[in-house]
């Protein structure tokens, strides 16, 4: 049930390599003035757009920023990218070092440990220099030999982006269904291999989120579309070797703040058509036998008790995650032919400090992932009703079910890394309770977990709500004020921030940086309410928090008041917009990494992407309490003459997510209305979108590019 569970997906990703720098006291802002005077800041041409609303009317000089194909707009998004390279240019070689660490620490030869599905076992390569994974598969019979499925790196030799996802082999093992895109728009084209033969079939699906769910009958296939808004809406029904134009819709999801998508219980018994809004669930099931069937209604969704819930299946009985009257969740069971609510039995109630967030079915086990004090524990659960807790060793850490696609087993794929340990996968056996470690990413270079120090704490909020806090740095780095410290942080969508080991982030540890996380409210860390605590009409919470947490640090002497760094990206560059506009002198430096700045408009405009489904997170602005609420922290509408930190923005052109404009119009009103000499940098990727470019290593450019930014900016005296 991994998939249907709010998962945070800001995380870093790299591998890496070490090298340790020295960081001095010398400032950066004398360099850049003297090395790059010349270069003038590009100035976007005002064309005022009147924006009106309960009466307010907000005058918008850069909403023409918003043609995507206008040759206006790529001429100032270029001009943009040329101003930022040049008052970069004296950190070119450092960005080159920065770039050369981190792929450096990378595995180049890698491999995933193979998993068991349906009588093969599964795994992904990566080869030498290759940006892209190569997909391979085996007989599970003793001395088979792994087979390639999918080359990536053949497919995408032609696209400057290519991401592949939604891999699923047909029941009968002969044929592969996969997604495509090419723009990073994720918007995916599913195409279909002949894993017999090698050939692609002539079958391919435009317009998909990328993946297909298959019938028993090892040629029907269902998927979703996406409508204008890149939401996904409908589910159709294919067929192989027929033409998609005749595609059978089956399922249309009408109410816009819902998305609809498909996919079958662990047990494969049953096909499932779920709809979701950010607080209701609804879901239809079909027998994966009967694929000319009707779907029918598992529980109807209520969205005036905001019922959240989703499933997985097993021998006869349907086990069911819900806030039915359960605000941090709990886990009831109903029988197969009575699914309805009233059916429901409980199994593990609800708990005030414990938020149950996934479960993982076996024949023989049922393994659920607890969330206490931030962290997540794995809990195994016998038949018998005993249970145990599994111990990983370390007090603050990130833990999750890996890839478990069979229930016959007393195996569980296992996850684990904290912020001193690379990510380790580990097999445990739920009947004799050992955990064996199948493989830990391989740091290259002179790397060892004891080199660093992690530390996790509580910071009291202004209103007394305790803030998690975790944190990491170099061991011998000095804590009395001095070092240089970054601060990142999301806080939306009851998404949790963990405590994650990322081998990119060496090159800040090894230069003496304190790299800290404030899991502030608007995550679930602390349970439902420290989500619900952080939206809405409670969402400047969000900003507070993060803003005594970086008091807090610099009180306490992790770092020092003039070398502080914020980072956030997504939702988290709304945290960074309404931060800088809160308390712009806290901040040495700020990273907004394609940042949803520009909330009030986004939010009224319904044919942008993901609008319509985020009224419950951030509120409907047509209603006048949201309105005035969200206008009060709106980054965009904020913007004042004043003086502001030092500040990066980065966005792709394609981006699906936080569309481009968000990015570009505030760091041109900031341009015109700022009033101090600091940098303010705007970096367009202009091939990728919101995930930035793919491929392993080149990803990697722009995290170097961020990293020189914070360590030119606090310090740095080259050595070759």
């Amino acid at each position: 049930m991994n998939i249907f569970t709010r998962k945070s997906k800001n995380l870093f990703f790299s591998l890496s390599f070490l090298l340790i720098w020295t960081v001095t006291g010398c400032s950066g802002d004398q360099k850049h003035t003297s090395m790059n005077k010349k270069l003038e800041a590009p100035i976007a041409k005002k064309i005022n757009k009147e924006l009106s609303q309960h009466g307010d009317v907000r005058i918008d000089p850069y909403y023409w920023l918003n043609e995507r194909t206008s040759p206006d707009v790529i001429g100032y998004l270029t001009k943009e990218n040329e101003y930022t390279k040049g008052m970069m240019a004296h950190t070119e070689k450092l960005q080159e070092s920065i770039y050369e660490e981190i792929v450096g620490r990378i595995k180049k030869d890698d491999t995933s440990v193979p998993y068991r599905n349906n009588g093969y076992f599964y795994q992904t390569q990566y080869q030498e220099d290759n940006e892209y994974p190569i997909y391979v598969r085996k007989p599970a019979s003793e001395g088979s030999s792994y087979k390639t499925m999918l080359n990536v790196n053949d497919l995408a030799k032609d696209f400057s982006y290519y991401a592949t996802g939604g891999l699923s082999v047909s029941p009968n093992n002969k044929i592969l269904a996969y997604g495509e895109d090419t723009l990073s728009r994720r918007i995916y084209t599913i195409r279909f291999k002949n894993l017999e033969t090698g050939e692609m079939i002539k079958d391919h699906i435009p317009n998909t989120t990328g993946s297909v769910t298959w019938a028993a009958d090892n040629k029907t296939v269902f998927y979703s579309i996406k409508d204008d808004a890149l939401r996904s809406y409908k589910i159709f029904k294919h067929k192989l070797g027929e033409d998609p134009i005749n595609d059978i819709e089956i399922y249309h999801e009408a109410d816009e703040t819902f998305r609809t998508f498909v996919y079958k219980t662990k047990s494969k018994k049953y096909l499932v058509i779920g709809s979701f809004a950010t607080l209701t669930n609804e879901y239809r099931i079909l027998e994966a036998d009967n694929p000319d069937g009707e779907f029918r209604i598992f529980q109807p969704r209520d969205r005036s008790a905001n019922l959240e819930y989703s499933f997985d299946h097993k021998h006869d009985k349907f086990y069911i995650v819900t806030n039915y009257k359960a605000q941090n969740f709990r886990l009831m069971e109903t029988s197969e032919d009575q699914t309805g609510l009233e059916h429901w039995k409980e199994i593990i109630p609800n708990r005030e400090d414990v938020l149950l967030e996934d479960i993982d079915l076996f024949d023989n086990y049922l393994v659920v992932s607890e969330r206490k004090n931030g962290i997540t524990n794995i809990r195994i659960i016998e038949e018998n009703g005993s249970d145990h807790y599994v111990n990983f060793g370390e007090k603050a850490y990130m833990a999750n079910t890996g890839t478990n696609p069979e229930l016959k087993t007393e195996i569980v794929r296992l996850g684990f890394q904290s912020m001193t340990t690379p990510s380790t996968i580990y097999d445990y056996n739920m009947k004799t309770r050992q955990l064996e470690q199948r493989k830990q990413t391989e740091v290259v270079g002179d790397f060892s977990s004891d080199q660093y120090q992690s530390e996790r704490f509580f910071v009291e909020a202004r209103d007394g709500a305790q803030i998690p806090v975790s944190m990491v740095y170099k061991k011998g780095t000095k804590l009395d004020g001095t070092a240089p410290l970054l601060l990142y942080a999301y806080g939306s969508y009851g998404a949790n921030m963990e405590p994650y080991f990322s081998a990119a982030r060496l090159s800040l540890l090894d230069r003496g940086f304190v790299y800290a996380i404030a899991h502030i409210r608007g995550g679930q860390e602390m349970g439902r309410k420290w989500y619900e605590d952080g939206k809405l009409l409670k969402k400047k919470n969000t900003f507070t928090d993060y803003i005594d947490c970086a008091e807090y640090l610099v009180t306490k002497k992790y770092g020092a008041p003039n070398r502080l760094f914020a980072m956030g990206g997504s939702a988290g560059g709304l945290l960074m917009g309404a931060v800088v506009n809160m308390r712009p002198d806290l901040w040495r430096g700020v990273i907004a990494a394609v940042p949803f700045v520009d909330v009030v408009t986004t939010m009224l405009d319904e044919s942008i992407p993901l609008t319509t489904g985020e009224f419950d997170e951030w509120g409907n602005p047509k209603d006048k309490e949201y309105y005035d609420y969200i206008k009060s922290y709106s980054p965009y509408d904020n913007v004042e003459k004043k003086e502001y930190p030092n500040i990066l923005v980065t966005t792709g052109l394609h981006d699906s997510q936080v569309q481009y404009w968000e990015p570009a119009k505030w760091v041109a009103k900031l341009r015109d209305l700022k009033t101090d000499n600091n940098l303010l940098l705007l970096s367009t990727e202009m091939e990728a979108g919101h995930g930035g470019a793919s491929g392993r290593f080149k990803r990697n450019k722009e995290i170097a590019m961020e990293y020189a930014f914070l360590i030119d900016l606090a310090g740095e005296k080259m050595e070759d």
